[in-house]
């Protein structure tokens, strides 16, 4: 890829909605710096595997910030207290739900775009299976790029952010189906929201199922490795 290449901030979690946005962001054209954040969560495989990713994709650059949102509590990835739920995707704000988290991380992917001189921010958010996180729909995608552009000297002086969000109005299936066209390997991601430490999935987690439910949509074969695996 070309030096001249546009910079691209890319929040990469490990799991297969991020690579695929890091797999899209470089077929546009991007230098990808891919930012994860150890923030307490109880899935850490996931930083492992974000790490994988990177490598795989062709990241320019991967940093992990360590953020100890544990300290706050108030959801089932960051409190030991709090079960994760098995028994199927319900209605509502799930427990799995971090307060804030997604504000937190493109506040800080926003400051490393601004002193590397990129004006793009890639997430990988969607607002079809979300299980009901209210800081992956459009309207906060929106909300923020707008915040983004008030609250940057870059903004200020008419650079103009944007946040790209290129999952948005996306299925699983469909997911699956562009990142397996964009060359992600999907068995090198992380999606169970209690991988072990080897990052073998429960299988029974709300995204261990609309994981594998994407997978069969997508008429593709799950390469998760699963920890009751005989």
């Amino acid at each position: 890829m070309s030096d001249s290449a546009r910079p691209a901030v890319i929040l990469l979690s490990g799991g297969l909605d991020s690579a695929t946005t890091l797999a899209i962001a470089r077929a546009a054209g991007f230098r990808s710096y891919c930012l994860s954040f150890d923030y307490g969560q109880r899935h850490r495989a996931e930083l492992v595997a974000a790490a994988r990713v990177a490598t795989a994709l062709g990241a320019t650059e991967h940093r992990v910030l360590k953020l100890d949102l544990g300290q706050f509590g108030g959801s089932a990835l960051t409190d030991d207290n709090i079960a994760v739920p098995v028994d199927g995707v319900q209605p509502g704000i799930p427990v799995t739900y971090v307060p804030a988290r997604n504000t937190i991380m493109l506040s800080l992917a926003l400051a490393w775009a601004e002193t590397l001189g990129s004006r793009d921010i890639f997430v990988g958010v969607n607002a079809v299976d979300y299980s009901g996180y209210p800081d992956c729909r459009p309207e906060y995608i929106a909300a923020f790029e707008t915040m983004a552009n008030l609250a940057t000297k870059a903004g200020v002086e008419g650079e103009r952010l944007t946040i790209h969000a290129p999952l948005i109005d996306l299925s699983k299936a469909e997911i699956i189906r562009r990142g397996t066209a964009l060359g992600v390997d999907y068995s090198l991601t992380v999606s169970c929201y209690q991988a072990d430490a080897e990052g073998r999935a429960c299988g029974v987690c709300d995204s261990c199922r609309l994981r594998h439910e994407g997978f069969i949509a997508a008429g593709l074969a799950d390469p998760t490795p699963m920890r009751n695996a005989s």
